[in-house]
């Protein structure tokens, strides 16, 4: 078996060789000569699997360590009989810490408290119910809106686009990019959207930039209309719009997902998808795994004020991406490839938090000790 992996793929090397002859590429060099012997791809969002790159090869299957798939052709795969399969939650926890986080990097910088805010999630799926069950636990009030499970479930527990531009203080969007269909998402938040924004909400983008028309949201910044920006997913990236980076309060250059935990997760799915298309067993499976934490332990007692939100910060801070991401915006790739993945909340446990902060650490998935 021959198999293309993109190199930047983390816990990868050292498994998959036992299945076949592996050869790794950066994303640049997937190109249709690079595949045309390949049976199996193993790819990123950066890695296009266009109908130019896939035509004319013999690859049976792709497998992509996202949970997003639109940089694969599926049109063309269903026509050439070639299978995909994306990795559906493998990061979705990770993306609502990030949330999260930046969220709160932002209260406290702009002494808004978090508790009792409306958040309006547009995107309900994997990532939206994580977003939920943290920023629930951590006393926000949550509005849902998610067009396709409404249809599919009843409109019970879900409200309009409308609804959530009238009433949330912050909306975050979770919604896959589609172009066609029912409930398109290309530019879901547009001009009039924008402009009828009633609370000046925060508006956090963490799934894909072109869900977002970057032209409204520096119409909503203009017109104060948008109180702050919250951008991990940019329309054009890797090249971004450096206006639209100078209107953001979080930067980032689409790492939401990228904890190792996540990454260890996406990993696995690919092998097992792999296992199961070729009925064969791939060992190591269980080595396909985040390492510890360098400091597994917080201390609250190391924090005089703001002990939780401090704790959160200590596992991930968006401050130092954001701060290289605007200092050179024309490395975002760089950035991606050479980012150094942290662990997520479960890898952690905190010491010295009282009864109500152990509660809500609890509840956020830190073990207290």
């Amino acid at each position: 078996m021959k198999i293309i992996a993109d190199n930047t793929i983390p816990f990868l090397k050292g498994v998959i060789e036992s299945i076949g002859e592996v050869t790794y590429l950066s994303s640049g060099q997937f190109t249709a000569e690079a595949v045309r012997q390949a049976d199996v791809l193993i790819v990123r969002s950066i890695d296009k699997c266009s109908r130019a790159v896939l035509e004319g090869s013999r690859v049976r299957l792709i497998t992509t360590a996202t949970i997003g798939f639109d940089h694969i052709d599926t049109a063309y795969c269903a026509e050439a009989g070639i299978t995909w399969k994306n990795a559906p939650g493998s990061n979705a926890r990770s993306v609502a810490e990030y949330v999260l986080a930046s969220l709160i990097l932002l209260s406290l910088q702009t002494g808004e408290p978090l508790a009792d805010k409306t958040l309006g999630i547009v995107g309900v799926g994997h990532v939206g119910r994580w977003v939920e069950q943290l920023c629930t636990a951590y006393g926000m009030r949550v509005l849902r809106n998610d067009p396709p499970r409404a249809k599919e479930e009843g409109p019970e527990g879900f409200v309009s686009l409308e609804t959530i531009a009238q009433e949330a203080d912050i909306i975050t969007l979770h919604t896959p990019l589609t172009r066609e269909g029912q409930f398109p998402t290309a530019h879901l938040i547009h001009p009039g959207l924008v402009d009828s924004f009633a609370r000046k909400p925060w508006l956090i983008n963490t799934c894909r930039g072109a869900v977002t028309d970057t032209d409204a949201l520096l119409q909503g910044r203009a017109t104060g209309k948008i109180g702050a920006l919250i951008l991990d997913c940019w329309e054009g990236e890797p090249r971004i719009s450096l206006p639209l980076l100078a209107q953001t309060a979080v930067a980032t250059p689409h790492i939401a997902g990228f904890s190792a935990d996540g990454k260890a997760n996406a990993t696995r799915m690919c092998l097992e998808e792999i296992s199961r298309f070729f009925r064969i067993t791939i060992n190591g499976l269980d080595k396909v795994a985040p390492p510890a934490p360098l400091q597994p332990v917080i201390d609250l007692n190391a924090y005089a004020e703001n002990r939780v939100e401090q704790a959160i910060l200590s596992v991930f801070d968006p401050r130092p991406v954001d701060h290289a991401l605007r200092q050179a915006p024309d490395q975002f790739e760089s950035f991606r490839a050479n980012y150094h993945h942290p662990r997520e909340f479960k890898a952690y446990t905190v010491t010295h938090a009282t009864a109500t902060e152990a509660g809500v650490l609890k509840r956020l998935g830190f073990r207290v000790f």
